[in-house]
């Protein structure tokens, strides 16, 4: 099976395009990097690290700390693929932050896109 040319982007040249997405509809920089740190359990200064190396998507899903287990219940369409069904698990977790990130820009109150989980 061939890897998703997904995999090998580098994190780094998306991030900017999320940050995008939520500027745009009122919603801020730091709200996305909790996101981020919510769902993967980076450090804020891991994941500047991370993207200073401009690591990609595979490497800096393999190397979060601590997945969320909340973000097993994240559910709904991102592109017309429902997310709890991706079965590729590096896909699945990618279009978790998708949903995230959709949900910010939809103007979701945080504590509801955190899964109810007190904000930092």
């Amino acid at each position: 099976m061939t890897k998703h040319r997904l995999y090998a982007t580098s994190f780094a040249s998306v991030y900017p395009h999320y940050v995008a997405k939520a500027e745009k509809k009122g919603r801020t920089k730091a709200e996305v990097d909790e996101i981020i740190l919510w769902l993967t359990g980076f450090s804020p200064a891991a994941f500047e690290a991370h993207l200073a190396q401009r690591t990609d998507f595979e490497t800096f899903f393999g190397q979060a700390p601590a997945l969320n287990p909340a973000r097993l219940t994240i559910t709904g369409s991102v592109c017309g693929v429902r997310v709890e069904t991706v079965e590729d698990p590096l896909m699945r977790e990618i279009r978790y932050l998708d949903k995230l990130i959709d949900e910010l820009a939809k103007g979701k109150a945080m504590n509801k896109i955190l899964r109810g989980e007190p904000q930092l």
